[in-house]
């Protein structure tokens, strides 16, 4: 993995913050596929990708996705995230540790497959802790 898709990926993190879609189209390629444990897939294209965003972040009030740690694999990339959300009309906030499998190529994401457990994702890229 180059540092340029590492930055990739923390821009990508960032847009989602803020909720920048348009942002985060130009980081991710047009025909991308995303695919999770919860709400299956594969989910495909920039279209797609962006209504399964905007749903899983519909019922907070503010979400905030910070990556922890990087672990590269040629063209393959697993980040472990650590996902704060407060839910609309509360102060509470929940704390979610998740893991990404992200696939690369010519500086764009192509997949991201997210995983509830680090050696769910950690088996998928083909590491081991």
């Amino acid at each position: 993995m180059s540092q340029e898709d590492r930055e990739t990926l923390r821009l990508v993190y960032e847009a989602y913050n803020r909720g920048d879609w348009t942002c985060d189209r130009s980081r991710k390629d047009r025909d991308i596929e995303w695919e999770t444990v919860r709400t299956g897939g594969p989910y495909r294209g920039h279209d797609e990708v962006r209504r399964l965003l905007e749903d899983m972040r519909e019922p907070f009030e503010e979400v905030i996705v910070e990556p922890d740690e990087w672990f590269d694999y040629g063209d393959r990339i697993v980040v472990f995230l650590r996902i704060s959300a407060r839910p609309r009309g509360s102060e509470a906030v929940a704390e979610n540790r998740v893991g990404h499998l992200w696939t690369m190529r010519d500086g764009k994401a192509i997949r991201c497959e997210t995983f509830p457990r680090r050696e769910q994702a950690l088996e998928a890229a083909g590491l081991r802790e």
